[in-house]
């Protein structure tokens, strides 16, 4: 058994990242970011779930900003634009199932 939050650390400044499962019908990956640090927007052509494990994060979906604390999650839909950033370092798991 592991505590997923401790599979990964936060470094100064950064965005870590690690592979948790990587088939050819998806990924799960875990990430950490520390303040003020993301992901800029982008698309994806698979729906990806977000769940936040640690901190806070503001998820912006097609411009509609959301706010998640750890243990809440969100969906990022298939071919919308969306951007992640760390309004306190935290930690997510990225589930993207390729089907």
């Amino acid at each position: 058994m592991m505590k997923i939050s401790n599979l990964i650390d936060y470094q100064d400044d950064s965005v870590v990242s690690r592979e948790i499962i990587r088939k050819e019908t998806g990924t799960v990956t875990l990430f950490a970011f520390d303040r003020g640090q993301g992901l800029s927007e982008h698309t994806a052509p698979f729906d990806a779930m977000v769940q936040v494990i640690d901190g806070e994060a503001e998820v912006t979906i097609s411009g509609e900003k959301h706010r998640l604390v750890a243990g809440e999650m969100i969906i990022m839909p298939a071919e919308k634009p969306h951007a992640v950033m760390a309004v306190k370092p935290f930690k997510m798991l990225l589930t993207m199932i390729r089907s």
